[in-house]
């Protein structure tokens, strides 16, 4: 049986803002429900989804692919090059043809407005699969992970340690409307422009920003972090490397945190870095269940989506 959205959804999935609190509540319980049984529903029978990856990927291609064959659809991948983007076509005008071929978009790109436009244009759902600033689909599976681990989320504290970048600033923004809160701790450098507004985002939770590790931890029930270079920082390699070398997320930094606190990481990891071996691979890791959680999380979000009325919906 399908899930019943008593609300109305927005067709795209840019940064997570589209969706209020009970939207997500629904999503994240729908998840689960499809976790329990993975073949059981089959939203996309018959339909397409197209999936442009203009960055490499590993866990984003393989759960989405994975997840529209197992919701009866046909994913339809189109890497960097092989689209006319490569050659000058608008974002609009790929839009314009490829919703009406598809049931939804799903596209993994460096600037957020190309996902922007992309969405402007198409009258089929689009899904932002990582943009610079924005990563909302990594935000669901890691509530999910939370949600499973704690069987709530409001009141939680999550600690996000080092480069206050696009995963952390979805964790902040979707978070925040299920009572979450997130404490951001990075080199001042690398602390969001937006983050007085990203601090008022609309939800139960809070945002709060510092500098401080060892403050962002304490008390915390999860502690986040992610890769030092990111994809399109490799030329400032080494100066962040240097900044962020006291955020490494370590034994003594964890037990700052509660005693049930868990580790979450994006991945890839990069042991001996951002993160430490014996922390990443340790009991208090959840960063298999967040990397699976990827595949649930999405399946939710595409009926979700679908359930719009689009050309190729109808």
């Amino acid at each position: 049986m399908e899930a019943d959205y008593a609300a109305p959804v927005t067709r795209h999935f840019l940064t997570g803002e589209e969706l209020t609190g009970e939207e997500l509540s629904v999503l994240l319980d729908r998840a689960t429900e499809m976790k329990r049984d993975r073949l059981a529903h089959r939203p996309l029978e018959g339909r397409s989804v197209a999936l442009l990856f203009d960055r490499p990927s590993t866990r984003t291609r393989v759960s989405f692919e994975v997840g529209i064959a197992e919701l009866g659809g046909h994913a339809v991948v189109l890497r960097e090059g092989e689209t006319q983007l490569a050659r000058g076509e608008s974002p609009r005008d790929t839009a314009a043809v490829l919703s009406r071929f598809v049931a939804a978009i799903g596209i993994r790109t460096g600037a957020h407005d190309v996902a922007r436009q992309l969405a402007d244009a198409s009258e089929a759902p689009v899904v932002n699969m990582l943009t610079a600033e924005h990563h909302p689909c990594q935000a669901l599976a890691d509530l999910l992970t939370l949600h499973e681990r704690f069987g709530r989320l409001e009141g939680l504290r999550v600690a996000y340690v080092g480069d206050a970048n696009n995963v952390a600033r979805s964790l902040g923004l979707i978070g925040v409307r299920l009572g979450v809160e997130v404490a951001i701790a990075a080199p001042p450098e690398l602390l969001p422009d937006d983050g007085v507004s990203l601090s008022l985002a609309h939800g139960l939770g809070r945002v709060s920003f510092g500098t401080d590790p060892a403050e962002a931890v304490r008390g915390a029930h999860a502690i986040y972090t992610d890769v030092w270079v990111s994809m399109g920082d490799e030329s400032e390699a080494e100066e962040r490397r240097r900044v962020l070398a006291p955020y490494r997320v370590d034994a003594a930094l964890v037990a700052g945190a509660r005693d049930d606190a868990v580790v979450l990481h994006c991945l890839p990891a990069h042991p001996g870095e951002e993160i430490d071996a014996d922390v990443l691979y340790g009991e208090r890791s959840a960063v298999w269940d967040q990397a699976e959680n990827r595949l649930h999380t999405q399946k939710a979000l595409l009926e979700m989506l679908v359930r719009t009325p689009s050309p190729a919906n109808r």
